[in-house]
């Protein structure tokens, strides 16, 4: 598999989890498959197999002592890119999984923040950030609400 397959295969690989998370995050199904790490540990390894692919005596030397053009200098190569590319989608995925997680267990809203994590995690993070904050803050009884919806759907599903 060439590094371009590689990467294109990545890209499509985390779509279907993120659907998941986004369309349908109450089904028993999505339950399921997001309390895997088998997605992340398939992702890691192509991240490892390209890392290692990336680094040459020049390229560890550079990132040994990180100065901004070396940086800039080592994304230029394909296959660094394709590395840095892959650590994006495995981080912002993980992240995507916890706040996931994070509405599941708390009932709080986190379509927007899902949204926003799959395409900038850093953003999505700090949406979600605020929005737990503003609701506790501002709305305690409608988390408080939500939280035991959650949990009976959780219950009603699993059969209990």
């Amino acid at each position: 598999m060439t590094i371009s397959q590689l990467f294109n295969v990545a890209n499509l690989f985390v779509l279907p989890f993120w659907a998941l998370m986004i369309l349908l995050p109450n089904w028993k199904v999505t339950r399921q498959i997001m309390s895997s790490y088998l997605p992340f540990v398939i992702l890691a390894g192509a991240y490892v197999y390209l890392f290692i692919n990336s680094i040459t005596p020049e390229n560890a030397q550079a990132l040994s002592n990180p100065q901004l053009a070396d940086i800039a200098k080592f994304f230029t190569d394909e296959t660094a890119a394709a590395t840095g590319w892959i650590h994006f989608l495995v981080m912002d995925l993980f992240i995507g999984r916890w706040i996931y997680w994070e509405g599941q267990k708390t009932g709080i809203w986190t379509i927007h923040s899902l949204a926003l994590c799959l395409f900038a995690g850093p953003m999505g993070l700090l949406s979600h950030i605020l929005t737990d904050w503003i609701t506790k803050t501002f709305f305690p009884q409608f988390q408080q609400n939500e939280t035991v919806t959650v949990g009976e759907k959780a219950a009603s599903s699993s059969g209990t």
